[in-house]
């Protein structure tokens, strides 16, 4: 079977108070691997040398959990837009090339060990606000509480967030206001989620600015490299509601 002669350059970090660098590995690849697979063959032949695995993380491998934020020379989830690092493919190489992998680079995600950041600042800002408090029970009848459709599908779009943090690796000012807008979205756009709206939108961007994430500056890589291509529209929208919010503060 074809396959693909590469050569890896990878971040090696033992751990977050130690000094990391970058290490050469070459491997042979199938075309139809994902990323991912890839990468276990590289460890299964650093394990059978007696050497320390490459530590990176995954779990569904489905482009759904946002485990498996890598930048692939130097581009969040790699070349392939609106898709995750486990759905890439090796065939979106060349034969030969050399491919360049670091963990995200952002002060609020620290490097854990080698591939792997803590990315736990995106969990506090949800407890920070990220939810909806109403009793729980049964579920109610579908159509008692209408929603408009634009509204229902814009939150939808919105909350397909997966908390990945490409959106924070891409940005320059490694700033959170992609995910945080889109989960203020998500919520605040239903009527379940309209009543904590103007204290949800004050803690979360409180709690995103607390946490060390730079401020948007308006680039737009964000959205670029979002694996689930969701819309900086949502930083608007986040802006103008925490600027009402803060005026009702004042």
């Amino acid at each position: 079977m074809a396959s693909l002669s590469l050569k890896l350059r990878i971040w090696r970090q033992p751990g977050p108070d130690k000094p990391g660098r970058l290490v050469d590995y070459t491997v042979a690849a199938n075309p139809d691997m994902s990323f991912l697979e890839m990468l276990d063959v590289v460890n299964d032949g650093l394990i059978r040398q007696g050497q320390d695995p490459i530590a990176f993380d995954s779990d569904c491998r489905e482009g759904i959990c946002g485990s498996c934020g890598l930048m692939v020379n130097g581009v969040p989830h790699g070349p392939e837009p609106g898709g995750t690092v486990c759905q890439l493919h090796m065939r979106r190489f060349r034969d030969g090339e050399t491919i360049t992998i670091e963990p995200w680079r952002a002060r609020a995600f620290p490097v854990v060990k080698d591939l792997i950041v803590d990315r736990s600042a995106f969990d506090r800002i949800i407890a920070a606000g990220g939810y909806v408090s109403v009793n729980t029970g049964a579920a109610p009848e579908a159509n008692s509480i209408p929603v408009a459709l634009d509204d229902a599908s814009t939150a939808m779009d919105s909350a397909q967030c997966i908390g990945c943090g490409a959106c924070v690796a891409a940005c320059k000012n490694a700033s959170a206001a992609l995910f945080t807008s889109a989960k203020i979205t998500h919520l605040g756009l239903l009527p379940q989620g309209k009543v904590e709206a103007t204290r949800r939108v004050v803690l979360m961007v409180d709690q995103m600015d607390c946490e060390g994430f730079g401020m948007c500056s308006n680039e737009g890589e964000c959205q670029a490299v979002c694996p689930k291509e969701i819309s900086i529209s949502n930083i608007a929208r986040m802006n103008r509601e925490y600027f009402k919010a803060s005026l009702g503060r004042s």
